[in-house]
């Protein structure tokens, strides 16, 4: 069974770090790219950062670069998400993503298999 589990969301203050993780199953993994997207209360589904199968390629949302970095470890089957100098407009849940291919994508169409999120609340 498709699966993703997302962890490492919590409460942090404004200036300070998280590290969110995703546990992937094999066959949500191998040779996908692989996604985050955040979702806000009243707001739509954005893209975060992305990363491609062999690690070499990634993209970034505009309001998360140079603060985010998106890692992934294909033996492991795990994807990271490192947040640095987290902003109270960074609170949303954050969603794990694999893609239908090796596409480091920035639309959520373009994403077979999602998790169930985990909250990251940052306070001012």
């Amino acid at each position: 069974q498709a699966q993703l589990v997302e962890s490492g969301g919590g409460l942090v203050q404004a200036g300070g770090s998280l590290r969110l993780s995703c546990a992937a199953s094999g066959r949500t993994f191998s040779r996908r790219a692989m996604g985050w997207f955040r979702q806000a209360p009243g707001r739509e589904r954005d893209f975060v950062a992305a990363i491609n199968w062999g690690g070499g390629r990634t993209d970034y949302a505009d309001s998360v670069k140079g603060r985010f970095t998106i890692s992934r470890d294909n033996a492991k089957n795990m994807v990271y998400l490192e947040m640095n100098s987290l902003k109270p407009e960074d609170t949303a849940v954050y969603y794990c993503a694999a893609a239908y291919i090796d596409d480091a994508n920035t639309r959520p169409s373009q994403y077979a298999y999602w998790g169930q999120g985990t909250q990251v609340t940052v306070s001012s």
